[in-house]
Order: C-alpha cells, then structure tokens, then sequence
C-alpha cells in the first residue's frame, strides 16, 4: 500500500511514543527520525526499529523530496527556526510544540478546516483534553469564560515540557477561545510530584449563556467519544456538575503504553492526536492522483 513517507524531529520522550503510533498508521510510513545528539537514547532506538536516523539536525531531511510530512517534537524555539526551513522545501509541518505559527488544530473539533494549511499546530496536552469539551458545551449553551486545570505528573514533564510552561499557558488559553469558542479563556498546569505517578487529570471550569443541563450532559458525553476514536483513555471523570450559570467537568487521560507509562496521558493525548491530523492529511494527499506519482 502506497503511504505518504514522513519524518519526526526530536527524539525524546514525545518523539519515540509518536514513533510507536506511526507504526499502525494506514496512510504514513515514518521513514527518518531526527535529533543532533548522536548517542541519544531516542535515535538509537528509532535504528534499531528500523529507521533511519540521524544526529545532523534538519538539514539531513531538507531537499528529501520523498519526506512530504514532518512531526516537530522538539520545543517552541526550535520550531520558529524549522517552520520557515520547512515551508521553503515543501514539507508539511505537523508541530507538537506550542510555537503555534500555523493554526491550531484539535483533531475532534476541527481537522476537516485546516486539512489544506502546509503548517498545523497541536495546541498542548491541556488543550487536546479540554478544548474539545468546551467547544462541545459552547456548541449548545454559548460559553462566555472558560478555565482549565491540567494537572500532570512531574515524571511525565521532561525539559521540553518544562522550559515551555508559559507557552503552554498562553497557546492553551487561546485554543479555549480560537477553537473552543469561549470568550475568554484561561489555563493552569500543575506538575504534581506524587508517588506513585499520578495519572493526567483535567478540570474545565465554563460560565454559560444557557445552562440546560441535559443538552449539555449530552453533549459533553457526545464529544468525549469522540475524542475516544483516537485517545482510548480519555475518560469522563466526573460528569457536567451545575451551578447556576457555572459548569464544571472533569476529566483523566490513561496513556496507551505503546512507549511511556500509562501515567503519561499528558503526552499520550498529544502523540494520538498528531497521528489523527497526520493520517487525516496523508489520506487527502494520497487521494490526488499527483500526489501518488512523487510520494
């Protein structure tokens, strides 16, 4: 079967579980992974999967017309620096840091908008659990502020995570509002140091325009489905609790355990949700008869 060959830059801990996703995917075959520290633990491991990898950085991909599609999962500053690299050698762009150059994209609420853009961004862990819920609930009761907690385990933030915590705040909060359709949006991480390892939880806070409790359990329960399509073990913790115009939900993402322990549902819910935006432009390339003839 004809599949769009992609390539991961950043062989961390997001990098290696994307690689393990990529594995089952119907429309992309990973093809090289990238990092600049030769003995890294991640390009070792993508050598012996199979992979070609390298420790020479984006220009080892760059002018590699065969790589069509490129997963960043290095950090925000990096990415500022590959976007534009990437853009000039017609690669797209599906980045996993919270640079935010292209538009956000949550694949449960709106992939089918920006399938065509040649540079996609995947918000944050906070925000592939939480904009759906608030985009689900403004669908049907108008939200006018929405405010989320992502609580995460310290074990599951490595330094990428942690040198972007005010980039995590500031993108989260404008997913709420750009995808989510809040009015204004906040947004916390907690890093909780608990033993053993907490699993990922997130609380979403919402003031609405029309609190009707049973259109908006319906359609709280209607999304988290859907968002189950791609993320197994994303849970309703807690249903819709009202009071007054306030609504709060509560949720928990179990991660998979291709790579990481299943605590890290905080970088579970990235990597699937890549893969879904990956597999839904793969699937629209390989459906132009030109795409077929270079791929």
């Amino acid at each position: 079967m004809v599949k769009v060959k992609a390539a991961i830059i950043g062989p961390g801990n997001i990098g290696m579980d994307l690689m393990f996703k990529l594995i089952d995917s119907d429309y992309i075959e990973l093809d090289t992974v990238v990092g600049i520290v030769p003995e890294s633990n991640g390009l070792k491991l993508a050598r012996e999967k199979g992979y070609n990898a390298t420790h020479e950085g984006i220009e080892a991909i760059l002018g590699n017309k065969d790589i069509k599609m490129v997963f960043d999962a290095t950090g925000a500053r990096p990415h500022m620096k590959h976007a534009p690299l990437l853009e000039k050698d017609d690669k797209i762009a599906v980045d996993l840091t919270p640079a935010a150059i292209g538009p956000y994209v949550v694949p449960a609420v709106n992939v089918g908008k920006q399938i065509n853009e040649k540079n996609v961004n995947m918000v944050t862990c906070g925000g592939q659990a939480t904009v759906p819920i608030v985009a689900a609930i403004n669908e049907v009761a108008d939200v006018k502020y929405a405010e989320i907690v992502a609580t995460i385990s310290s074990r599951s933030a490595g330094p990428g995570t942690r040198q972007n915590i005010d980039e995590f705040t500031q993108t989260t909060a404008k997913a709420l509002e750009d995808v989510g359709g809040a009015e204004q949006g906040k947004a916390i991480i907690v890093l909780n140091p608990a033993e053993p390892p907490i699993i990922m939880r997130d609380t979403v806070y919402v003031r609405v325009a029309n609190p009707d409790e049973k259109v908006i359990m319906e359609a709280v329960e209607k999304m988290v489905a859907k968002v189950q399509q791609y993320v197994p073990g994303y849970r309703l913790k807690v249903p819709p609790i009202f009071e007054g115009d306030k609504v709060t939900v509560m949720l928990e993402v179990v991660g998979a355990g291709h790579y990481l322990p299943k605590y890290a549902g905080n970088l579970d819910i990235m990597t699937s949700a890549a893969k879904a935006v990956g597999d839904k432009i793969a699937q629209k390339l390989l459906e132009k008869p030109e795409a077929r003839e270079v791929i």
